[in-house]
């Protein structure tokens, strides 16, 4: 099991008392399936107009169906393998373990209009206290939720089409769809990860207030925390106030290929933010009731290291940790129209891979105690002044610190930077334009906004040449076809660079020819 615990050692920033501890992890090996016996198989075949059946019991299990609506209550010590198959309009898998179970989806497609579509408890007398759940898929495999949730017992919880007490942790070749109309797409009251597969998800339900509690729609939520180590999660939020990952605890993406689109608006006074973090969700309280639609959104600590990360968000931040945000590898792409697109509460670190911020709205990376900047390759938009294109919260005493790595920044950094790598900023930047930017050996081709703040500032290992017009041929793309490393640029016209040492340059949405537009750039 990976448990997921505090360093002794502690970064104290005396800054306003506070302190900012590190995840610390440890062996995660009982998390892959081939290190659990299964020793008994259960079998479900869901049918269309008939019965479930149920084979492969004894009496350590106490059966229940009505229709295609399947309860199973296991007493006994052996770990079982559910093999769930067949399709339903009206069903549901129930079950109560006080043991980790596996649950094989063999190209389910199973709807329940009433509530979740496959739910996990632990015992009935202590529902809430569930055990591993290992979700294999095979072939491909489809889970849909009703409007409403009408046959919950009082003294459980149901959050989601896909709803477990304990852990979730998907393997398998095949592939499955969720589809939430009446809370969320999958759910863990601990944790989940991801370690092979292709996962979509696509809630409809919005955030509403039921007696003194907010039902917040989320696509994919690990309570404790969410881990990615590879396969495919493409999560779609629509619904108002939702979100596309979410974790009371950290986040970690070290392999795969996430992509979450969230177009819902904000429910209710869902502002908030930390203090100095300027914009639409910057200061100022929320109402108990509030609730941001976010991309990614994790309370505790967020660690980039190999996946590659897509996220697009309409009414706020792409990208949150409310705790440290760290990026070491992997491509992290975020996209944000009305607010920050990466942001952090406490310190923000970049060391490597490739990173695109852009916000139309507020900052493009913000970061609420230091941030740093030591390698990797750094894409930045901010909106016109006061907002930058890196932001770290100086009004709280801390800054921005470049000491390595390729800079882009459209919109400036944040005044008082520590400039340790030689910046530059160019003469000028037209819209809609593509760019080279040239360091050392290594050409990069990027296309500016439609809008986006003043000035543009590249910084490299050794200096840098820009040129504008170019045509891009060759390289590897990234960041939703904006950006191009490795590229091969001809053509365009060399562009005036001039010593840089921070500070808002001002100006309005761009400063080139055309309007701002309403997409990514």
């Amino acid at each position: 099991m990976l448990f997921v615990m505090l360093a002794v050692s502690v970064v104290s920033c005396q800054k306003d008392n506070i302190i900012l501890i590190d995840p610390v992890e440890v062996d995660d090996s009982e998390d892959y399936i081939i290190n659990t016996k299964f020793t008994k198989t259960v079998s479900v075949m869901f049918s269309t107009g008939e019965n479930a059946t149920v084979t492969g019991t004894n009496d350590d299990f106490t059966v229940s169906i009505d229709g295609n609506d399947v309860t199973i209550v296991y007493s006994g010590e052996e770990y079982v393998m559910y093999q769930l198959s067949g399709a339903t309009s009206n069903g549901f898998f129930k079950l109560y373990s006080a043991k980790r179970q596996g649950i094989t989806l063999n190209s389910v497609n199973i709807t329940n209009p009433n509530g979740a579509v496959i739910n996990v408890q632990g015992t009935q007398s202590e529902p809430n206290k569930g055990k591993r759940t290992f979700i294999v898929l095979n072939g491909e495999n489809s889970l849909a939720d009703g409007t409403s949730y009408t046959d919950t017992p009082s003294n459980e919880d149901e959050k989601a089409a896909m709803f477990g007490e304990g852990q979730f942790i998907f393997s398998g070749e095949g592939s499955l769809s969720v589809t939430a109309t009446g809370k969320s797409g999958i759910v863990s009251d601990d944790y989940i990860h991801v370690i092979s597969g292709t996962i979509t998800v696509n809630v409809l339900s919005s955030a509403t207030v039921i007696g003194s509690d907010t039902l917040k729609p989320v696509c994919v939520r690990g309570k404790d925390y969410v881990k990615m180590t590879d396969g495919t999660l493409i999560l779609t939020g629509t619904g108002t106030g939702g979100k596309g990952i979410s974790s009371d605890g950290n986040g970690y993406f070290y392999g795969g290929t996430v992509n979450v689109t969230v177009t819902g608006s904000n429910f209710g006074s869902s502002g908030g933010g930390f203090p100095g973090g300027g914009g639409p969700g910057g200061g100022g309280q929320s109402n108990s009731n509030g609730v941001s639609a976010k991309g990614i959104k994790c309370d505790g600590n967020l660690v980039f290291r190999g996946s590659k990360v897509v996220v697009n968000s309409t009414a706020h931040e792409g990208i949150e940790a409310k705790g440290t945000l760290s990026i070491s590898g992997g491509e992290v792409f975020s996209h944000s129209q009305s607010d920050d697109a990466i942001n952090s509460g406490g310190n923000l670190t970049i060391s490597g891979g490739y990173v695109c911020a852009c916000s139309q709205g507020n900052d493009g990376i913000d970061a609420n105690g230091d941030c740093y900047i030591k390698g990797g390759v750094v894409y930045a938009i901010g909106t016109s002044s006061p907002e930058v294109a890196i932001d770290a919260n100086s009004e709280g005493g801390y800054k921005l610190y470049l000491t390595g790595g390729t800079l882009v920044a459209i919109g400036g950094l944040e005044s008082g930077s520590s400039l340790s790598q030689n910046c530059y900023s160019a003469s000028s930047w037209s819209q809609n334009t593509w760019y080279g930017l040239t360091v050392g050996s290594t050409t990069y081709a990027f296309k500016a906004p439609s809008s986006g703040g003043t000035p543009l500032v590249v910084s490299g290992s050794s200096t840098p040449t820009l040129q504008s017009g170019v045509s891009v041929s060759g390289g590897t793309e990234m960041f939703e076809g904006m950006f191009y490393s490795n590229a091969s640029v001809s053509g365009g016209t060399s562009v005036s660079l001039s010593s840089y040492t921070g500070g808002n340059g001002g100006g309005g949405p761009g400063s080139g020819p055309g309007g701002g537009g309403h997409g990514p750039f």
